[in-house]
């Protein structure tokens, strides 16, 4: 288990850093900025499990229970999803043109039939207390652009004198989402309206922002990805920005990690050995842009109870392990999506171990070491060593057998295994692994 201290530098790190440091380093390249998510942010997200239908009760106890179970080895991000804003809002599924909680100025608000506490303008501001005073970080979600509803009342941007029919680009819309219009942001006060979101976020006391259709079409929406960016910086509190869905086009890799410390890799991930599978040839895909701040996000973990109780995961237990240990190898953030309240111990051990968390927060050099039929492996540095994982993604029974040398290591090695935490013994030349259909091994070598 993660040390106390660990816990609480990591989250300072998350959150801590200075508004006036953030703010005076913004406009520097991302390298400058290493105070947001130092690691892959870890944390809770209510989408798998609770569609667009989350309650303000359901929210305070999955996060009472994240605070007790998954706090101490590191998961600190709470996040309320999509729809928060939409009082009848039913599942997963969308209603074009249903009525959206709005202030004067075009900004969302909590619908107060779902979330009681933000009733009198207060918002999630007593929600976000509720959560911080739990040690977590509190976070929401939102899609790009302004609501379709504010430019039909053509509402005044606030602190401008122009109006949301301004700035509202009509033929910028989601294709999935029928809520919201792109923002022009060649016209003025498009900024303004971003820096007003972004400021109610701040008043609100968040500290984590998942920004819907921004990732794909990129070319299209890069624009409103610096917007996002810059109206964080001037909102004068630091906000981890998450920008999905995916897949983001690889030829926007240069652009990306200046302006989103998460970036999501492929669409909605959910729990389908098909879609684990073609996880792996991403995370390979996006390995050499990965850096402390930026990182490729493989997407959420469909882990117990989802779909709004409806079903527990349909990952085998072996493609449960893979799925944390191709996480972990290739430092994708961890995000848990399940019921917390529906958690058994089987689930909370995968989250928790802590040697597998070490390998996702602490690893560097993280790389494919092969692809053969069926068979892939990737390796990392360990402060002694090195963490081998090992992956068999056919449908049959596999062998693998791994020469230390080729791995940087002398011949005669120590194995441990994460997963089962225990010491394997001394190992010549090489080591062999037998796997079933779809599970892993990982291993610290030294």
């Amino acid at each position: 288990m993660m040390t106390g201290k660990w816990q609480l530098n990591r989250r300072a790190l998350i959150g801590g850093a200075s508004a006036a440091t953030f703010a005076a380093s913004s406009g520097l390249s991302f390298a400058a900025q290493p105070v947001l998510a130092p690691t892959p942010p870890m944390g809770w997200n209510s989408w798998n499990s609770f569609a667009t239908t989350i309650t303000e009760a359901q929210a305070v106890e999955n996060a009472h229970i994240m605070a007790d179970k998954l706090l101490p080895s590191g998961y600190d991000v709470f996040t309320v999803d999509i729809q928060w804003y939409e009082p009848n809002a039913d599942g997963y599924n969308y209603r074009k043109d249903a009525p959206l909680s709005m202030d004067g100025n075009g900004r969302l608000l909590p619908a107060p039939n779902r979330f009681p506490s933000s009733e009198n303008g207060k918002g999630f501001k007593p929600l976000s207390d509720q959560v911080h005073k739990m040690g977590l970080k509190f976070g929401v979600h939102i899609m790009r652009g302004i609501p379709r509803q504010a430019v039909a009342q053509n509402v005044p941007i606030l602190g401008t004198t122009v109006r949301a029919q301004d700035i509202a680009n009509t033929n910028s819309t989601c294709t999935w989402n029928g809520d919201m219009y792109g923002v022009d942001m060649t016209k003025p006060g498009a900024q303004a309206y971003y820096n007003s979101v972004f400021k109610l976020f701040a008043d609100w006391g968040v500290d984590f922002v998942k920004m819907d259709d921004m990732s794909r079409p990129y070319g299209d929406n890069w624009r409103e990805i610096e917007a996002a960016h810059k109206a964080i910086a001037a909102s004068g509190r630091p906000m981890i920005l998450s920008l999905s869905p995916g897949e983001t086009d690889l030829n926007w890799a240069h652009h990306v990690p200046k302006y989103a410390q998460m970036w999501r890799i492929s669409d909605d991930f959910w729990d389908e050995w098909h879609l684990l599978r073609d996880q792996f040839q991403r995370l390979e895909n996006w390995n050499p842009h990965r850096k402390a701040g930026a990182w490729p996000d493989a997407d959420m973990l469909p882990l117990g109870l989802l779909a709004m109780g409806k079903r527990q995961t349909k990952f085998t237990p072996d493609e449960q392990q893979t799925l944390m240990t191709l996480w972990s190898i290739a430092r994708s953030p961890l995000i848990m999506g399940g019921d917390l309240r529906s958690m058994d111990q089987a689930t909370l051990d995968l989250l928790t171990n802590p040697e597998v968390i070490a390998v996702n927060q602490k690893s560097a050099n993280n790389r494919v070491l092969f692809k053969r039929s069926g068979q892939i492996g990737w390796i990392a540095d360990a402060p002694k060593g090195r963490y081998l994982a090992l992956f068999n993604i056919s449908d049959e029974p596999q062998t693998l057998t791994e020469m230390f040398k080729l791995m940087g290591l002398k011949n005669k090695v120590k194995v441990r295994d994460i997963w089962a935490r225990k010491d394997i013994g001394v190992m010549e030349t090489a080591l062999k692994t037998e796997l079933r259909p779809h599970a892993s091994a990982f291993y610290h070598l030294t």
